[in-house]
């Protein structure tokens, strides 16, 4: 499948590629203006409105979708169909870092309870979401990996990475489904089955039953936190993997669309 190549009119950063993808160029002003609004707009909700932060945050990310899409819009006619869904996945799992970030700095700068540390949207913070968004995430990687050739070895770490990534919310979104139905059944609030142990962690499936398994067992214990951290971190880990292999697959691969173009 051919790939336009980028034209040297935006092409500025020789050594950055992946930059001058991201910047959004004729969007900018809109974007930062737009972006002070939402901080503003969302302030004055917050503090004179009574709305919940992640309300507020909603609101904001309204505002400045206006001139991301003008952005994708424009990737898509510079690039074609593979550059702009990376770019838009990029801009996506940037935000879903921030949210990780947000959870964690709540938890241990903060000292919020591990419940409440639901980030800035935190309505969104529940299992089918989770579910959904790593799902989503695998696919899109296995679009631009088949159809977009994104084919460099950080591409199939990030695959891997991203699949184990996806299995260990299937395995959650699983066990939340089969708690719901136990609560619904006792008629106890099903807002329990939120936030259970996955695979990985305290309380996981691997602590529960890896102590058992020699090979396990060893891989505990040259790896504590394994079996150990709390279900906040485990996912912030997760998300810094994915987001770290996710930009280095397509600096790589913006790069090589660079390098191949004629």
């Amino acid at each position: 499948m051919s790939r336009k190549p980028f034209p040297p009119a935006v092409t500025t950063m020789a050594g950055a590629p992946l930059l001058t993808l991201l910047h959004p160029r004729r969007s900018i002003r809109p974007l930062l203006i737009l972006f002070a609004l939402g901080l503003a707009l969302g302030g004055v909700l917050i503090t004179q409105v009574g709305m919940p932060l992640w309300g507020a945050t909603t609101v904001a990310m309204g505002l400045v979708l206006f001139p991301a899409v003008q952005k994708w819009r424009d990737d898509l006619a510079r690039w074609g169909m593979p550059i702009m869904v990376l770019s838009i996945l990029l801009a996506l799992q940037g935000f879903h870092t921030v949210e990780h970030i947000a959870q964690f700095v709540e938890y241990h700068v903060f000292g919020w309870q591990a419940k409440v540390s639901s980030g800035l949207i935190s309505a969104a913070n529940v299992e089918w979401i989770h579910f959904a968004w790593n799902w989503s995430v695998l696919l899109i990687v296995g679009y631009l990996m088949t159809v977009g050739r994104m084919r460099n070895l950080w591409a199939w770490a990030l695959l891997l990475w991203a699949t184990a990534h996806t299995l260990e919310h299937t395995y959650l979104f699983i066990r939340y489904l089969s708690t719901v139905r136990l609560l619904a059944a006792q008629g106890v609030s099903t807002s329990f089955a939120q936030g259970l142990p996955g695979i990985l962690g305290r309380d996981g499936w691997l602590a529960a039953t890896g102590v058992e398994q020699p090979g396990l067992a060893l891989v505990c214990r040259l790896a504590p936190p394994l079996i150990t951290a709390i279900r906040l971190d485990v996912h912030f880990w997760w998300n810094v993997g994915e987001t770290v292999l996710l930009f280095a697959a397509a600096h790589r691969y913006v790069r090589q669309t660079r390098s191949d173009a004629p």
